[in-house]
């Protein structure tokens, strides 16, 4: 808004000082870039809300399918194997944690992650994507399961298939982020945004001052705050107040998945942080 204020009052007295040299400039110019930057807008303001809304959907598929591969472990287990759903469901806890994490470019595992053992910790580590590392744990444990006959085969086809949907929720948060939005198109769409507050100035200049610089701005700034907005919903994994509040669904996913398998020790709830949550 400073960039606009600038250009406001230094065409404002090009135009009052070398009134001559100017042409005149029709109203009919700025409505039609006002226009087409309108459309410009839509088209981003669309397209960043999809990539926003499509990672929101990839983390509500990844909160029904944590909580089904728990209810299908107690429902297709064999009576006694407590410890595994356990132990199975401390690791797709860790997983969630480890993801989110993963995707807003921070430490993926804790130095005292609780939900795995100092073995697990020690191979996942060992591994550059490491949510791949943890799905990897939980397979080969119910592949043991399955050899030892506590699994029949019709049961673990099922569980197979509640890991495979994990594992493509986990590759399309990454194709989410991982997609850079064309920095250009940002770029020529602020270009045509000053070239629109220069002609609008000029086709005002027969407009009083105290009037004029004002209406420059307010009217400007519905452009860029529009704009800006947009710029933050299209990377929804960045660590910022428009995120998706991944580390919310993972607690919230852990605090489910605990009391399922009777764990009295719940996370506590992050607190609100004035106008999100993280």
């Amino acid at each position: 808004m400073l960039y606009v204020l600038v250009v406001a009052v230094v065409v404002y007295y090009l135009t009052k000082y070398f009134r001559n040299y100017l042409p005149i400039m029709s109203i009919s110019i700025p409505v039609f870039l006002g226009t087409a930057i309108s459309v410009l807008l839509s088209f981003k303001l669309n397209q960043s809300y999809d990539r926003w809304w499509e990672a929101r959907k990839v983390w509500g598929a990844i909160v029904n399918d944590s909580r089904s591969l728990v209810l299908q472990l107690q429902l297709f287990l064999k009576p006694g194997n407590e410890q595994h759903i356990a132990q199975i469901t401390k690791r797709q806890i860790a997983w969630c944690h480890c993801l989110g994490r993963s995707l807003r470019g921070q430490v993926p595992l804790t130095a005292n992650e609780k939900n795995l053992s100092q073995e697990e910790v020690n191979r996942v580590n060992s591994h550059e994507n490491k949510p791949l590392a943890i799905l990897q744990l939980n397979t080969e444990h119910i592949r043991s399961l399955r050899n030892s006959d506590n699994v029949d085969v019709y049961s673990a086809v099922q569980l197979n298939s509640t890991i495979v949907k994990l594992t493509d929720a986990m590759g399309m948060a990454e194709r989410i982020n991982s997609t850079v939005f064309p920095v250009t198109y940002r770029q020529y769409l602020h270009y045509v945004i000053y070239l629109f507050v220069v002609c609008l100035s000029i086709a005002l200049r027969d407009i009083a001052t105290y009037f004029e610089i004002p209406l420059m701005l307010f009217i400007s700034a519905a452009f860029f705050l529009l704009e800006k907005s947009a710029t933050l919903m299209q990377d929804p994994f960045r660590n910022q107040p428009t995120d998706i509040s991944v580390t919310t669904i993972a607690l919230k996913i852990e605090t489910n998945l605990r009391q399922l398998i009777g764990d009295s020790d719940l996370p506590e709830p992050l607190p609100s942080q004035k106008y999100f949550v993280m």
